[in-house]
């Protein structure tokens, strides 16, 4: 989560930029994220993959799905992803934000032959948001650094981007 002393950030974009603390209800553990710096500019998270963004732990919800790795960051996600493959019609919307992440799914997960797996894969994953104990992490949770980090497209400079 975003570091709850800090103002509410005016851009979405500013979002990959916000320092974070990362604070584990189960065993205490405590950390920081702030965005590193590259001459002028800062370089922010990189959202994607089957990491966290910011602390590149492995995110918690993950299951095996059409020989690939189907992974959510909350209950919220997993939920508009099933509605967005469950749909028999998928309109394609502006460039809003919040529906960014649709034209960017891989194929596997939006092909109409991997519908039901998909659906069976986002159950799982809605079913595992309930469980919280390490013994109970999907054994496709695990450290893979399986995502770029081409850092040079946020870049973020003096109040442009």
């Amino acid at each position: 989560m975003p570091r709850p002393d800090l103002a509410e950030p005016r851009h979405f974009g500013e979002l990959l930029f916000l320092p974070r603390r990362l604070v584990c209800g189960g065993c205490g553990a405590l950390d920081e994220w702030a965005p590193g710096s590259r001459g002028t500019g800062l370089v922010g998270a990189v959202p994607g993959g089957s990491e966290d963004p910011f602390f590149r732990r492995p995110l918690w919800l993950q299951t095996r799905c059409v020989g690939q790795v189907l992974w959510a960051y909350n209950e919220r996600h997993v939920a508009a992803l099933a509605a967005y493959v469950a749909a028999d019609l998928r309109e394609r919307g502006g460039a809003r934000p919040t529906l960014a992440m649709f034209a960017r799914l891989p194929r596997w997960l939006t092909s109409a032959g991997h519908r039901p797996q998909v659906l069976a894969g986002l159950a799982a994953l809605r079913a595992q948001a309930a469980r919280s104990a390490p013994a109970n992490r999907s054994d496709a949770a695990h450290e893979r650094a399986d995502r770029p980090r081409n850092h040079r497209s946020l870049l973020f400079r003096g109040g442009a981007y």
